[in-house]
């Protein structure tokens, strides 16, 4: 007997009964209540972007809170679209619910042909969208039929579905399953103003999208990872660059392999920049790498990471393909999934460099700052980079070029990983000696939790079958993942008490001896 099994989840097999947990979280937004917002009447929505005139924050009496958001048509005489939305990273057979709460006011009510809604998309890599799903319509219609009143918080469910290519309504859903090809969600809010300049605003606050169970990336699973357990970094995967000279950036750091400025323990891998003379340079660190012995072409790419703060601090989390010693960069291609300036820790970049290069910056929301643990992924495929901090696409490269070759060269090719913190530099504006030594506190580390790599593959299944007396678990050997046992059932909800099942292989033979156990693969 076999059942489904994702990535980050457990599947219990007690006797012979297999079983899933599913769960439910807070809403995966930024901002969604526009608390992060400053007061007032104004067009700053933190962590959103926008489109269309007559987007605004407003402060007064919101659904929750002091702040709410504020949307109308454009008046340019022609059918026109208003909004904002975030995306959030998604795949195959992930599955949520989303709402929002909305208000139009007596004084202001919504008129003429103008409408309004809350809707949601999955899109593949290149923003098509896959499957669509809106609220109910407020419009003048729904307020004369008391489908909506004036003057009352709404909650609107987003559960109509549509039919993404002539959007016209197809039916309702409890939930919201992303199709094939999904990449990432969108959540919006729409005005749709019509062409007669007719008036009326609608208010959304506390808007909502809820991870409904399973696992967050569908049928994305870990097939390589590194998760910096043990108290050694992994010599058959990282290398280091060593020495000075500044990198071709003016950096002033001098790199070594010691394991003062690189270690890892605690489940943590730590670089260390380090104010210290060596070989004639003031500070050292590390940069750490696998070319040579680990590379990538395509998938997805998560680094969980912890930054440095202060003046000349440059941590970065990036690739560069594995011709370099060949074609030389940038021909080789470059991919800056995070690198930060030490300075402004409310920020974070991403970057492509092929000889055209292309950048974008993700602002933080929430209080959060770089010197937090924050999730950077890249989603890598054949012809898209998409840049990811905490599941927010902030930005979307489809097009690039090189004189080496042509699109979608170079990012066509395998790739390795490096990591390091510099001190000073161009990125980070050449600070001075003087000025870092003043500005910065040392020793400064960037702490690495982990860096795992998500392939779509076949589902892993645990599969249950006799051999004589006994019984194989199997499972499938493509996806990193680990054998627990447990046998006591009060403790299953407990992760302390599982025990690791060593085992080469991706078989696990068991002696059941009339009694009972359980076993869950965790991943990775």
């Amino acid at each position: 007997m076999k059942l489904p099994f994702r990535c980050g989840l457990s599947t219990l097999l007690a006797t012979w009964l297999l079983g899933t947990g599913t769960g439910q979280g807070a809403s995966l937004l930024s901002n969604a209540g526009f608390e992060f917002d400053p007061g007032g009447h104004n067009q700053t929505l933190n962590g959103w972007f926008t489109f269309g005139a007559n987007n605004y924050n407003e402060t007064g009496t919101g659904h929750g809170g002091t702040n709410y958001y504020k949307v109308y048509q454009a008046f340019t005489g022609a059918a026109n679209y208003t909004g904002i939305y975030q995306d959030y990273i998604s795949g195959p057979g992930a599955v949520y619910n989303a709402d929002g709460w909305a208000y139009t006011a007596n004084a202001d009510a919504i008129a003429g042909q103008n409408q309004s809604w809350l809707e949601v998309s999955f899109r593949d890599a290149s923003a098509n969208v896959l499957a669509l799903y809106r609220s109910a319509i407020i419009s003048t219609n729904a307020l004369a039929n008391g489908k909506f009143a004036k003057n009352t918080w709404t909650d609107l469910g987003i559960t109509n579905q549509y039919d993404p290519n002539t959007y016209q309504a197809t039916g309702t859903v409890s939930k919201l399953v992303a199709p094939a090809g999904t990449y990432f969600v969108r959540y919006q809010a729409v005005f749709a103003g019509d062409a007669a300049y007719s008036g009326g605003s609608v208010y959304y606050d506390d808007l909502n999208l809820t991870s409904a169970g399973g696992q967050p990336y569908g049928s994305y699973n870990i097939t390589w990872s590194d998760e910096f357990n043990g108290n050694t970094i992994n010599p058959a995967v990282w290398t280091y660059d060593l020495g000075g000279g500044g990198w071709g950036n003016q950096e002033l750091e001098y790199y070594t392999s010691r394991s003062t400025n690189a270690y890892a323990t605690n489940g943590l891998l730590h670089i260390v920049a380090r104010k210290e003379a060596s070989n004639g340079y003031n500070y050292t660190s590390a940069r750490v790498k696998s070319q040579g012995l680990f590379a990538c072409k395509y998938g997805r790419v998560e680094w969980r990471a912890k930054l440095p703060s202060g003046t000349g601090m440059w941590p970065a989390l990036w690739f560069l393909g594995t011709n370099i010693t060949q074609i030389g960069w940038p021909g080789c291609g470059e991919i800056d999934l995070l690198e930060n300036n030490g300075s402004n820790i409310g920020m974070a970049q991403g970057s492509i460099h092929s000889g055209s290069d292309a950048t974008a910056i993700y602002n933080f929301t929430d209080g959060l700052t770089t010197t937090n643990f924050h999730t950077y992924t890249l989603d890598w495929s054949t012809n898209a980079l998409l840049f990811y901090v905490d599941g927010h696409l902030y930005q979307t490269q489809t097009s690039w070029s090189s004189s080496n070759g042509s699109y979608p060269f170079p990012f066509n090719q395998p790739f390795f990983l490096i990591m390091n913190v510099a001190v000073g530099g161009n990125y980070v504006g050449n600070p001075s000696t003087n000025d870092i030594n003043s500005g910065t506190v040392f020793p400064q580390e960037m702490q690495v939790d982990y860096v795992r790599l998500y392939n779509l593959t076949a589902p892993l299944q645990m599969s249950l079958k006799k051999n004589g007396q006994n019984l194989v678990i199997d499972w499938p050997s493509n996806i990193v993942c680990r054998l627990q046992s447990q046998t006591n059932p009060a403790a299953l909800g407990l992760g302390t008490n599982w025990l690791v099942q060593a085992t080469s292989t991706n078989q696990y033979q068991i002696s059941p001896a009339g009694g009972s156990g359980y076993y869950r693969l965790v991943s990775p």
